[in-house]
């Protein structure tokens, strides 16, 4: 049986409470930076090239990628994410991007090359990645080519983009097969004896929870210390929320990958 790929990847069509939870997430954010005022760090010429950088301490930290598709939103909805690890006394850097179809895919992977390496050198400690979405998918690829980035947090990542070639998010990604190939981490050569967790919904699609466990099986293979797992009852875009928790399973995590990082 054929599978639809239009369905299992279009996340705002299978969660029609998705404008209230992405406004809840713009409220949440602000009052977040109303409070704790991010350091903004600019690594790239144009506007959406920057990282807020939310101060909790010094050491190794962590850089948050957003999601979006690669074509739609920004750092200033996400911004209540870094509460739950400033809380832990972790610095959380969020990070913006370019997005298609102004620039290619292959543009924003380089882009979030930039960010890990400006946060790096200002922090002077080793950086953490973790993302959302189109940003699980940049995590994954810094944790696979950056030597200064010890672990990756992968939170309903797309690591074989194959399967979008087909579906409306194409648009404006525009992406050619090989293309596809070629900048699906999936793919790539596992960053043998670093970490990765790829998290996922558990009420996501089929598609999303294949991705994760088959990130992690098959880096797991190559040498990659990998966990799968699936957060029971969380949607595509429910399942970000305990990060601003510090008491939370996932905050929790990633503090440990944080303490564990390596200078």
């Amino acid at each position: 049986m054929s599978i639809d790929y239009e369905a299992e990847y279009n996340n705002r069509a299978r969660v029609p409470e998705h404008p209230a939870i992405i406004a809840s997430w713009s409220r949440d954010a602000e009052a977040y930076r109303a409070k704790t005022p991010p350091r903004l760090l600019r690594y790239g010429a144009s506007p959406r090239t920057t990282i807020d950088l939310f101060e909790a301490s010094a050491g190794a930290s962590l850089l948050f990628i957003h999601g979006g598709y690669w074509q739609a939103l920004d750092p200033s909805f996400f911004s209540h994410l870094a509460r739950g690890l400033n809380e832990r006394g972790v610095s959380v850097g969020v990070m913006g991007y370019d997005l298609c179809p102004d620039v290619r895919l292959g543009d924003i992977v380089e882009q979030a090359r930039i960010a890990a390496l400006t946060m790096h050198k200002i922090t002077g400690a080793p950086i953490v990645v973790a993302g959302h979405s189109a940003g699980g998918h940049l995590a994954a690829c810094l944790l696979a080519t950056e030597a200064h980035v010890s672990a990756g947090y992968s939170i309903s990542g797309v690591f074989d983009l194959a399967p979008l070639l087909s579906t409306s998010l194409n648009t404006a990604l525009q992406l050619e097969a090989d293309e596809a190939d070629a900048l699906s981490p999936i793919h790539w050569p596992a960053p043998e004896g670093r970490v990765l967790d790829a998290v996922v919904g558990g009420n996501e699609s089929a598609e999303f929870l294949r991705q994760s466990q088959a990130m992690a099986e098959t880096w797991g293979e190559y040498g990659v210390e990998t966990r799968y797992e699936a957060i029971a009852g969380a949607n595509h875009f429910t399942v970000i929320e305990p990060m601003a928790h510090a008491d939370s399973a996932m905050c929790a995590r990633i503090a440990e990958l944080i303490a564990l990082a390596k200078p």
